[in-house]
């Protein structure tokens, strides 16, 4: 019987660092190494990290097919997507980042349409945004 498919859209990124991107995101944000594939030279070749029925995907900065589409931000640079990452305890992760130095970018909030919410930079620059709305549950008001 087939598994029952937890997320069908699933963001992917690239790092300058990403063995210390991985421990950062478990780390900082939640989430749990699932697949890692290490590459020659200590650059990862593929991850798949989870947190609850989500998954990003992210490898090492190379000079590939695929690393040629996409570029990686640096310390306060423009990016061109963004993850929501959907958690119970916004105000713990909001903690765990600051202590762990990133920039906030979006500090603690209550948007209207619901739950808490805040947004900070990885120590490479991409933006993670974070909060307790989950669009899979609430509806927008």
């Amino acid at each position: 019987m087939p598994t029952a498919r937890k997320s069908c859209v699933i963001p992917g990124m690239r790092y300058r660092d990403a063995p210390a991107a991985i421990e950062w995101l478990c780390r900082v944000l939640g989430f749990s190494k699932g697949l890692v594939v290490p590459g020659e030279g200590g650059i990862i070749l593929h991850a798949q990290l989870t947190l609850g029925d989500g998954m990003v995907m992210l490898g090492s900065e190379r000079d590939d097919a695929h690393g040629a589409l996409m570029s990686v931000p640096g310390p306060g640079g423009a990016n061109t997507q963004s993850a929501y990452v959907v958690v119970d305890d916004p105000e713990a992760a909001h903690a765990r980042a600051v202590a762990a130095g990133a920039e906030i970018v979006s500090p603690l909030d209550n948007p209207e349409y619901g739950g808490t919410f805040f947004a900070c930079r990885d120590p490479e620059g991409h933006v993670w945004s974070v909060g307790s709305y989950d669009p899979w549950t609430e509806s927008a008001t």
